[in-house]
């Protein structure tokens, strides 16, 4: 592997580690719903191992995140046709990438202030 290379791996499985712990998971249960050895799942996420193209959708799905955000592609460069994102859009790849409970939390009170109109 060349020195971009490693770099890359080794951003990617820094992104999966942040968003693994961001949902509470330990490497081993999110080693055991991918099928894999825990230590596979260090070595992913060390940038040690490179990481197969058919897992990082089932990643993306897990982890909440988008494939540009798996991929490292910086928020500004994700806004509108029409420049930056506005706080809405920005709020909403935040809630994303919330744990579930969390989403269905914020999710109720956006129904009950929504429903007062």
């Amino acid at each position: 592997m060349n020195t971009k290379d490693k770099q890359f791996f080794r951003d990617l499985g820094e992104r999966i580690a942040n968003a693994r712990k961001a949902h509470g998971l330990t490497q081993q249960q999110l080693a055991d719903t991918l099928g894999i050895a825990q230590q596979t799942m260090a070595h992913y996420e060390g940038g040690r191992s490179k990481l197969p193209v058919s897992m990082l959708p089932v990643l993306s799905q897990l982890l909440t995140l988008s494939f540009d955000e798996l991929m490292g592609k910086p928020i500004a460069q994700r806004g509108s046709k029409h420049g930056r994102m506005s706080r809405l859009q920005q709020q909403l790849i935040a809630i994303e990438r919330l744990p579930r409970t969390k989403q269905q939390f914020i999710s109720k009170m956006l129904d009950t202030v929504l429903g007062q109109r």
